[in-house]
């Protein structure tokens, strides 16, 4: 198959089962005509993330990575009235476009968007008492993809759910020898996962309109 083919299956998936929706909508566009990289999920993936809190009965959500704020709305649409979403971001104009589309969508009330390193927002996070979050959805750079881990199991409890993005990289993580520092980032979070005895991991690979790559599952076992 090739990479259009995957796009034409992604586009049917898509046309079926995500119904147009205009906050989600615009925080595409507000995202592209504010220059933000087209890294976002794909709908279908967004979709995914929607319904995986939802059937973990989710209340309260950590994500590492806002970008223009697509995931976040999938994510704080599938919570309770009660429900949060914690977001960092490390770049300000990322959060300020993110920001609106929060506004736009109406859930400025149930995300909570933290600026800066997530190193640093993460250490504040434990320091404030914060969590134990139900679900972590870890989606930045890469090259700190083992240490966001670490921090996710500091920050969830036995029950919990952590996902990571971008756990393939096109294939290039089965290449130890790689000079990528996304690939042997995404190999020490690999490595780190499969070395923890207090969650149950898999990986998927996926193909689409992202191209060929892939996520991480960890249940938190305690």
């Amino acid at each position: 198959m090739t990479n259009e083919r995957w796009e034409d299956v992604d586009r049917y998936i898509v046309e079926l089962f995500v119904a147009p929706d205009p906050a989600l909508d615009g925080a595409l566009e507000s995202s592209r005509a504010a220059g933000l990289p087209p890294i976002n999920v794909a709908p279908n993936q967004g979709k995914l993330l929607h319904l995986l809190i939802r059937a973990a009965g989710a209340r309260s959500v950590l994500e590492v990575g806002t970008l223009g704020g697509y995931s976040t709305i999938w994510m704080a649409r599938a919570l309770p009235k009660d429900g949060r979403v914690v977001t960092l971001e490390i770049d300000p104009h990322h959060a300020e476009v993110a920001s609106r589309n929060f506004e736009n969508a109406g859930l400025s009330g149930r995300v909570e968007l933290r600026l800066g390193r997530a190193r640093d927002s993460l250490a504040r996070l434990e320091a404030e008492g914060a969590g134990p979050f139900d679900f972590v959805f870890i989606d930045a750079d890469k090259q700190g993809n083992a240490d966001y881990f670490e921090w996710a199991l500091r920050l969830t409890r036995p029950g919990s759910l952590i996902v990571v993005d971008n756990v393939v990289r096109d294939g290039a993580v089965v290449d130890a020898e790689s000079q990528d520092p996304a690939v042997q980032g995404t190999r020490r979070l690999n490595d780190r996962m499969a070395r923890e005895p207090s969650v149950s991991v898999t990986e998927v690979q996926t193909v689409g309109t992202k191209g060929h790559d892939g996520f991480a599952l960890a249940l938190v076992l305690g």
